[in-house]
């Protein structure tokens, strides 16, 4: 059985960090998400993949080529417009024979999901009970078979959302076919599914428990806390005699931990990496290959993408920086507000809720910061800005922005 996993969207609400990426390229314990959903399928007994792309697609074929560095076979397919769900599903069509499997790229769900997904009878969902579910695709049930399918209703007498992961014999293509434009302009999938169901074709509901959603930045932050424990402990780096590990930590090869440095686990360092002296990192932080925590920098809970600078007397909080970014001394990325409330970030302008105490910032690719610079709460920068010494940034910046 193939599957196929859709990674042509851009993630707009990923804000600057799908500047130079899709979004199933951004990192989770300093893998793509598109890795685990390949590894995780790989390990459920699936090795043949289609994967649809748009945005930015280069960075996605050259990182895995034709899969075989992974022990799988892809095939990407080139959406030339991304006009829907529907119409992704539809370029595959000649590529798969018989039953097949679509993940979202932009979800992480391990080998067990999977699996049970591939061994579904006839056409089922994914489906995951919500506390929120009129912010979702919602599903109504009757059995196991699924009977209607209301995206984003105001008032929800079901539970169930839609996961985006299914299990689809060859009749879908046959309703994407008659599948109208939706309001949003687009060709809905679950249009496509609702119609299989009108016609008297059953359509089930598998249940999942372990389905990750990726909407916004600080949802990555969630995914680490919650695969942290998929993780081995283990030290290939070089690791000075006056450190503190405590608890799970990872140092890659070719990593250098400096004497008085303390890092409390658990936390992944990756390759190349030059930590210390003196410095403090925290539970659940993440830095990529090639980046650099220095001297009196204190890192929380933060992901630091490739080749990502914190050289000395810094405070990064609850954030996520893109690569190539660089803080000047004395930078200081503040994550909690003085009311205590939960922080709202503005994306593309909208005003969003992160639902967090403590949330510091979102940084894109090759920002620089100049001394004592600082950013407030909930606070969004785009790529290749500039930040000049001493300022105070808050809401939104545009890539390219000087201040």
């Amino acid at each position: 059985m193939k599957v196929v996993i859709l990674a042509a969207g851009k993630g707009q609400r990923m804000g600057p960090l799908t500047h130079n990426r899709p979004k199933a390229m951004l990192p989770v314990l300093n893998r793509p998400i598109v890795e685990h959903l390949i590894l995780n399928a790989r390990a459920a007994g699936l090795k043949e993949f289609v994967i649809v792309v748009n945005w930015k697609s280069e960075t996605l074929k050259s990182y895995f080529g034709d899969g075989k560095d992974w022990g799988v076979n892809i095939n990407w397919i080139d959406q030339a417009e991304v006009k829907g769900t529907a119409h992704a599903v539809a370029q595959v069509e000649s590529h798969v024979k018989g039953d097949f499997v679509v993940l979202s790229g932009d979800t992480i769900v391990g080998s067990n999901t999977i699996e049970k997904l591939a061994n579904a009878k006839e056409n089922a969902i994914g489906v995951v009970k919500a506390k929120e579910p009129e912010r979702y695709g919602v599903v109504y049930l009757q059995g196991s078979k699924i009977s209607k399918i209301l995206e984003k209703p105001r008032v929800s007498t079901s539970s169930f959302i839609n996961t985006g992961l299914y299990h689809f014999t060859q009749e879908i293509f046959k309703a994407i076919k008659k599948t109208p434009l939706s309001q949003r302009k687009e060709y809905e999938i679950t249009s496509s599914i609702q119609s299989l169901i009108d016609r008297g074709i059953s359509t089930n509901a598998t249940e999942l428990t372990d389905w990750i959603d990726l909407t916004y930045p600080w949802d990555l932050l969630q995914a680490n806390k919650k695969l942290f424990d998929t993780l081995e402990e283990g030290i290939k780096g070089e690791v000075e005699n006056f450190v503190t590990l405590k608890g799970k930590v990872i140092v890659g090869d070719g990593s250098k931990v400096m004497d008085g440095s303390y890092i409390e686990g658990p936390a992944l360092i990756g390759k190349n990496c030059e930590v210390g002296p003196n410095c403090y990192i925290r539970p659940t932080t993440v830095l990529a290959d090639n980046c650099k925590v220095g001297n009196a920098c204190d890192v929380k809970n933060s992901i630091l993408m490739k080749n990502t600078k914190v050289p000395h007397q810094s405070y990064v909080g609850d954030s996520i920086l893109g690569e190539g970014v660089n803080l000047g001394a004395g930078t200081k990325l503040a994550n909690l507000r003085l009311d205590r409330t939960p922080v709202v970030a503005r994306l593309n302008g909208e005003y969003v809720h992160t639902k967090l105490k403590k949330f510091g910032a979102v940084i894109g690719d090759g920002a620089q910061f100049g001394i004592n610079s600082m950013t407030n709460p909930g606070t969004v920068i785009g790529a290749n800005s500039l930040i000049g010494p001493g300022a105070i940034v808050y809401e939104e910046l545009k890539e390219e922005s000087e201040i």
